[in-house]
């Protein structure tokens, strides 16, 4: 049997056997730690902002609730593009390099986040504002479409058998800190501003900072990308672009059960970051610096659970981590409505937390599960693809549909929504281990 065949039998825990290299994982672990940092930080500074300040600048004309869903709205508009920006990033690196595809991608999303900075305000430009913020979201889905490097999977691939776990971890280690970046500083000027200074100055200083850790962050990158031996690996393991109609038509099974494996991962992801804050602060007395301190206490428990999901998946089983992360989050949809809509800040803080810890339990994992779907040659383009519409399916319109509910049903019907991916993803797991088994 061929090295491609035995790789395309393998499942969630078995990936393809390493060679002796001379690349350690731990010196690919920096750059990609860096590089899912300076992305996340882009994502969550437009996200909080989405909450605490477009709704009044860019849609005045609406009430808070619909200003808000407004809002959200556009926030979705990067789930959109980012499989966009993944078809023609891919058509660059084919044709030109990987070097080139990181420059021109990374550069397109801090522009984006940086160029939002500079918007002017609806009472300032009418219909003209909230169409250059749209734009300017969809600018930065496409950058983050093609800021896939392929090094997460090279360093699944180059790690110790008995680590992978461990170091499929690592990647996700990014959002925690791109979070706690973001919601730091956001914590910090609401904090130290006053409301009318940060309204009209103070929110737009940290997609000033997109700038600098984005360029710090590439520069990481490519330090690795570009060298002779880092070319080598990855025209040893075969993580080059291939086209992406050919890669889905030649996987559409994977790319279908490996978009629905995450489900109940990502869409936990916005109902414990963007989400609680808009309900916090439309439909309760919370302070929204004080939720914004909750939120970066929940930050911090995000990546011990991250860590955790390292050692679990290297006892268990990948799938098997997978699995109990999806259960736990099931049976916590039953607790999201009284924790969230509870009277008390205590409450509400023990919803962020818990919520924190069961989404690092799931996130930490729940990327390599795309990719070790996929045969080496097609590998660095079906994780990318895959992720892409997991995103969009499981987080891109999170927000949007969480506030509709609950604004329309209750709380209740946000953790029916919860349970829903819970759902889907135990029933993706379990047809994946029939696929494996039909292979």
């Amino acid at each position: 049997m061929s090295d491609i065949a035995q790789q395309a039998t393998t499942g969630l825990d078995d990936a393809p056997e390493t060679d002796d290299l001379e690349v350690s994982p731990g010196k690919i672990a920096f750059p990609v730690v860096m590089g899912r940092t300076s992305e996340f930080f882009d994502f969550f500074v437009y996200g909080i902002a989405a909450v605490l300040v477009f709704p009044y600048l860019f849609f005045p004309d609406a009430d808070p609730v619909q200003a808000t869903l407004k809002s959200f709205a556009v926030f979705s508009l990067a789930f959109i593009a980012r499989p966009i920006g993944s078809i023609v990033f891919m058509a660059i690196d084919r044709n030109f390099s990987r070097a080139a595809k990181l420059i021109g991608a990374l550069f397109l999303l801090c522009g984006s986040t940086m160029a939002i900075a500079f918007l002017p305000s609806y009472a300032q430009a009418g219909m003209l504002a909230p169409v250059l913020l749209a734009v300017f979201r969809f600018g930065q889905g496409l950058g983050w479409g093609g800021a896939w490097d392929g090094l997460p999977s090279l360093l699944s691939l180059t790690a110790p058998r008995e680590r992978r776990g461990w170091y499929a971890m690592v990647p996700q280690l990014g959002a925690a800190l791109g979070f706690m970046l973001a919601c730091g500083m956001f914590l910090i000027f609401t904090r130290v501003l006053s409301q009318e200074d940060f309204m009209a100055w103070g929110w737009r200083f940290p997609f000033f900072v997109a700038l600098a850790l984005n360029v710090v962050a590439l520069f990481a990158r490519l330090r690795l990308v570009v060298t002779p031996e880092f070319k080598r690996l990855f025209d040893e393991k075969e993580l080059q672009p291939r086209r992406v109609v050919e890669t889905i038509a030649t996987h559409p099974r994977q790319v279908f059960v490996g978009a629905l494996i995450p489900l109940a991962t990502y869409a936990m992801f916005h109902l414990v970051t963007i989400f609680p804050l808009s309900w916090a602060t439309l439909f309760t007395d919370h302070n929204a610096t004080d939720f914004l301190g909750s939120l970066f206490l929940g930050s911090i428990v995000g990546g011990l659970g991250i860590m955790l999901s390292g050692i679990l998946a290297d006892r268990v089983g990948r799938r098997g981590q997978l699995a109990i992360a999806a259960v736990l989050i099931a049976l916590f949809s039953f607790f999201a409505a009284p924790l969230l809509g509870s009277d008390t800040t205590a409450g509400r803080t023990t919803y962020v937390v818990i919520g924190f810890a069961l989404l690092g339990l799931s996130l930490g994992q729940a990327s390599n599960a795309i990719a070790s779907r996929f045969e080496s040659i097609y590998r660095y383009t079906g994780a990318a693809v895959t992720s892409d519409i997991a995103w969009l399916v499981g987080a891109g319109f999170a927000p949007l549909v969480a506030l509709w509910l609950c604004s329309h049903y209750g709380l209740a019907y946000v953790g029916y929504y919860l349970l829903s991916g819970a759902a889907v993803t135990l029933a993706a797991l379990g047809f994946s281990r029939t696929l494996e088994t039909v292979r």
